[in-house]
């Protein structure tokens, strides 16, 4: 097992004259092209206040709710408008799109009748489980 040193040689840089013109000309063309006094656009950062009002934005979700409903009630065509749903139909699809919107299922909870495959963690039915010992699903067992 000889092992060769490995010795340090200099690097010379390679002075080449076109390629120092090439760079200019490249600089020239992008200088041209990104002439920004012709921008229009003004942006305005303000995030410092938001910060302030996360305590206020579960009334402003509901009240926006409120106005969506209303404004999917004035678009419908006069097809949709002659159909009648029940009072407790819409009460109901309004109940619908609120649980959907809000989201207070606690994604950790699983019942008695699932369980978490160890191998895709899937939560799943009881009845796909292929081993009650190792909690594997049967497409994983496969």
């Amino acid at each position: 097992m000889a092992r060769k040193k490995a010795t340090k040689e200099k690097v010379s840089e390679v002075d080449d004259p076109t390629l120092d013109d090439d760079l200019d000309d490249d600089l020239d063309d992008v200088d041209e092209e990104d002439d920004l006094d012709d921008v229009d656009a003004v942006v305005d950062i303000d995030d410092d206040d938001d910060d302030d009002d996360d305590d206020d934005d579960d009334d402003d979700d509901d009240a926006d709710l409120g106005e969506l409903e209303e404004e999917e009630l004035q678009m419908l065509t006069a097809d949709e408008e002659s159909e009648t749903l029940l009072v407790d139909e819409k009460a109901e699809a309004a109940s619908i799109r609120r649980a959907e919107l809000a989201l207070d299922v606690d994604p950790e909870e699983v019942s008695s009748e699932e369980f978490v495959c160890q191998s895709c963690f899937l939560v799943l039915r009881r009845s796909q489980m292929a081993g009650p010992r190792k909690k594997i699903c049967r497409d994983c067992a496969a």
